[in-house]
This record gives C-alpha cells, sequence and structure tokens, in this order.
C-alpha cells in the first residue's frame, strides 16, 4: 500500500481521468490544472509518482507520462479518508479529508467511494478492528444480513444490518456490545456497503 499526500493522490487520479479519455495532459497543463506557480512544481509531483511505480515516463517526449494498464480503473484506486466510524457507540460524522490513500482495487468485494477509520471494538469478531480503514460503496439499499454504515440522528457507525418485520436492528459482532435497536421515527439512513479494510501496521 502507498500512502501519498493529498495533492499528490490528486495528481494521479487527474491523470488516470486524463488517461480514460484518451488524453495525456502536458506538465503546463497539470500545472494549470492544479495552480502551480510553474512546469517545476508539476514536475516533481509527476516524478515522485514514477518513482513510486505508479506512471510512467517516456524521456524526450512532451506528452510522456503513461500509466499501467493505460489509466485502468480496476488496477489502483486513489481513495479519500473521510473521518471515523464507529464499532461500538456511533460518533459524530467527521468528514474532513484526512488524506488520501492509493490502493489495489483488488482489496475489495465491490468498488469503494471512500475510507472510514473504524473506532471501536464491536465488530472484531468479523475482522474489523479498532484503527482499521473500512472501504465504503456508497449505497441507501442493503440487504439483511450486510455489513453497513449507518447514520442514526447524525451520527456513524459500521454493524451488520438485520430487517425485522417491526424493527430494524444494527448488530455489532462482538458479545460484550449490544445490539442497537433503530427507534420508530429515527433519523435513520444507509450510507453505504461495506467492501473490505485495509490494515496499517
Amino acid at each position: 500500500m502507498d500512502t501519498l499526500p493529498p495533492k499528490r493522490a490528486a495528481v494521479l487520479a487527474f491523470l488516470q481521468d486524463q488517461a480514460l479519455r484518451g488524453h495525456t495532459p502536458s506538465l503546463a497543463e497539470i500545472a494549470t490544472e492544479f495552480g502551480f506557480a510553474s512546469r517545476n512544481a508539476a514536475q516533481k509531483h509527476v516524478q515522485a509518482l514514477a518513482e513510486d511505480g505508479l506512471i510512467q515516463l517516456r524521456p524526450g517526449e512532451k506528452r510522456g507520462i503513461r500509466l499501467p494498464g493505460g489509466g485502468r480503473r480496476d488496477g489502483l484506486l486513489a481513495l479519500p479518508v473521510l473521518g471515523r466510524v464507529a464499532a461500538g457507540v456511533p460518533i459524530g460524522a467527521d468528514i474532513g479529508l484526512d488524506q488520501q490513500l492509493v490502493l489495489d482495487a483488488g482489496l475489495f468485494s465491490l468498488r469503494p467511494d471512500y475510507l472510514l477509520k473504524v473506532q471501536g471494538d464491536s465488530m472484531i469478531d468479523d475482522g474489523i478492528l479498532d484503527g482499521d480503514l473500512v472501504g465504503v460503496h456508497r449505497s441507501h439499499e442493503a440487504r439483511d444480513g450486510q455489513t453497513v454504515v449507518a447514520r442514526i440522528d447524525g451520527e456513524l457507525t459500521i454493524k451488520r444490518l438485520e430487517r425485522g418485520p417491526r424493527r430494524i436492528r444494527l448488530l455489532p459482532r462482538n458479545p460484550a456490545h449490544a445490539p442497537i435497536v433503530v427507534p420508530a421515527g429515527a433519523d435513520f439512513a444507509i450510507e453505504g456497503l461495506y467492501c473490505g479494510l485495509v490494515r496499517r501496521g
């Protein structure tokens, strides 16, 4: 796993988007896109991405930037870390951008839209530990038994969804924690589906 500064991850995402459109931007275009004062600043980001093996450079070509696999998104994903999610008592959402990570798409069962940092131990029997980064695929629909990120009265939690005939419960995967019963009239919504995790050493 490669950890990139947010600006460098944004440059990589821009190069991926342009590659998907069949366009290879020049250093001048990258500088313009990100408001860099000169092409030298763009060159530093491009060179660093090349040294990390995330792009390839063809010396002497004005548009000599190439992405492995032609820029396909099914290889690498630049994902923002958007805050924390509780594995325990729900916590308030923190949607401030913390950083971006470039990850192998093969780590996830679904394509994630963002990452959240887990706080708590209520999902340890499913292998989701405190401090893990969980991938979340945006969806307002979920089936009974799926692990979801849910919002209850403005606070986020990750749990297994149980849809009963008269109520919805959010089930922990740790016997030390009690299920959360969603009260009638609560501001409740499914924010997304859990699709895998990253554990940093």
